[in-house]
């Protein structure tokens, strides 16, 4: 229903409007003065009801952030069984060097709803056992997988990397995709995957670093930090490169995918407006719609954290060493 803006008070900014504003860097705020002052006797005229984005809630650091509602959306913005960037056609381009096959098992960390698992299960067969922080995302994912007939091959299980006692078995290849940035001992996990890594088997990692030491000092790196999920521990790709190195691992491929990344992120996006009309027709549509906002906030400040390059998103292939005292010649 229409609203007529009351004076003192800021007019309202239609959902379309402002999920645009967001994504190409403009200040909905200021949107927001601005029809204040253009339409003081008119009423304003919107496609769906506008709703403010409230900001993320203050929780205890124990309480899983990927709500039902959060995974939903997460779903209608990258697809079913997604919870972030890189759909199926990514997802087997990134492991295009894994050389995968049935006879091989692989674990992964950071396995999400399990989608990237479940399709490198169906394309290459190989057996894969995901590893996540979330029990919701772990629970729903399990379903998924179930439902996929791929409950065997595609297996999650809960962790908490900090605790983590270790993997229980070998494993041909390893997977961590946007996993360890959130791990501030990351040097102990990379000893664990190389531990339970067969020699010879390749790591496969994709993962979120500063482009400089100086990023920790600016003010759009401080609100990323509080704006995150979980809190982030990213480094540079050097030093992410150097612990591995340390864990007799040999770095094979080693590249900047920011631009690739961020173009994903757009285009998954683009369509936010046509999710929103959707989700304004659900019994639960003012809720949904505000965890929409909430998440295009999220991803905003992610994107412009790329688009400057203060944030980057690095690839990384490396195998294991067979064995035998660490040379300078290897490297």
């Amino acid at each position: 229903m229409a609203t007529k803006p009351q004076k003192g008070k800021d007019a309202s900014v239609p959902l379309k409007l402002r999920l645009k504003a967001w994504w190409e860097g403009y200040d909905p705020d200021d949107i927001k003065k601005r029809l204040s002052e253009r339409q003081p006797h008119e009423e304003q005229k919107a496609d769906t009801p506008a709703f403010e984005a409230p900001k993320a809630p203050a929780t205890a650091e124990n309480l899983d952030p990927w709500d039902n509602a959060t995974v939903d959306i997460a779903q209608y913005i990258w697809g079913k069984g997604f919870c972030g960037p890189g759909g199926p056609d990514y997802i087997v381009s990134l492991s295009k060097l894994l050389a995968l096959s049935p006879e091989m098992s692989m674990l992964q960390i950071g396995a999400g709803l399990g989608g990237p698992a479940r399709v490198l299960v169906d394309r290459f067969g190989v057996w894969i056992t995901g590893f996540e922080e979330s029990q919701n995302l772990v629970d729903k994912g399990r379903k998924l997988s179930k439902m996929a007939g791929l409950e065997k091959k595609a297996q999650l299980e809960q962790y908490e990397p900090e605790t983590f006692d270790g993997f229980d078995r070998k494993y041909d290849r390893a997977l961590s995709k946007e996993a360890l940035y959130t791990i501030e001992d990351k040097a102990a996990m990379i000893a664990k995957i190389e531990d339970k890594l067969k020699p010879g088997g390749l790591f496969l990692l994709t993962e979120y670093v500063i482009s400089s030491d100086a990023v920790l000092g600016k003010d759009r790196y401080k609100e990323w930090v509080v704006g995150e999920r979980s809190h982030p521990y990213p480094v540079l790709s050097d030093d992410l490169v150097e612990m591995l190195k340390k864990n007799r691992l040999q770095v094979r491929v080693s590249e900047d995918i920011s631009m690739q990344y961020v173009d994903m992120i757009n285009k998954a996006w683009a369509g936010a407006d046509e999710v929103a009309a959707k989700l304004a027709k659900r019994e639960d549509g003012t809720i949904m719609i505000q965890t929409l906002m909430r998440e295009a906030e999220f991803w905003t400040r992610r994107k412009k954290m790329l688009e400057t390059g203060d944030l980057k998103l690095w690839r990384i292939v490396a195998n294991k060493k067979s064995g035998g005292p660490s040379m300078m010649s290897d490297w």
